[in-house]
């Protein structure tokens, strides 16, 4: 072992280049999953239904470029951030990086193979729907509790 730290293990979020940043998303789409907040009690519940934009097969962003444009509801995930969003799911590299914790051994940065993340059931591929064929009052039906 030589030592070496990773990027992530050293570098503040607000101080990474943005391949750097880019390379922290494990690409599992959970942030893209339609979540629902009880008005009484503020808790959240994530559905099965992804955002019209979410490839359905790769559990990536058809149009990451013009996703904010496309879908105004969807938000930019800064290192301002992070830490505001508490709905980010507890495997997030950023909400880890934030927190001060290590990636897990599925993150494609640790296991340098990009279907970690699937191998290891982490990402939505084969459990969502998109949002573009389900209608809005459905969603309660919808809550799923594999979301971490």
């Amino acid at each position: 072992m030589s030592g070496k730290s990773n990027f992530w293990e050293v570098t503040p979020l607000s101080d990474m280049t943005s391949a750097e940043w880019e390379s922290l998303c494990d690409g599992c789409g959970k942030c893209c999953l339609h979540k629902l907040e009880d008005e009484d009690t503020g808790e959240l519940a994530y559905t099965d239904i992804a955002c019209e934009l979410l490839c359905l097969d790769t559990s990536q962003c058809k149009d990451y470029k013009n996703r904010t444009q496309k879908v105004p509801e969807c938000l930019l995930l800064t290192s301002e951030t992070v830490s505001e969003y508490q709905w980010l799911p507890s495997t997030c590299a950023y909400r880890l990086v934030s927190e001060g914790k290590p990636l897990a051994q599925w993150h494609p940065l640790v296991s340098g193979d990009l279907s970690s993340v699937r191998s290891a059931g982490i990402s939505v591929v084969g459990r969502v729907l998109s949002a573009a064929h389900i209608h809005p009052d459905d969603y309660e039906e919808r809550v799923v509790n594999w979301v971490v």
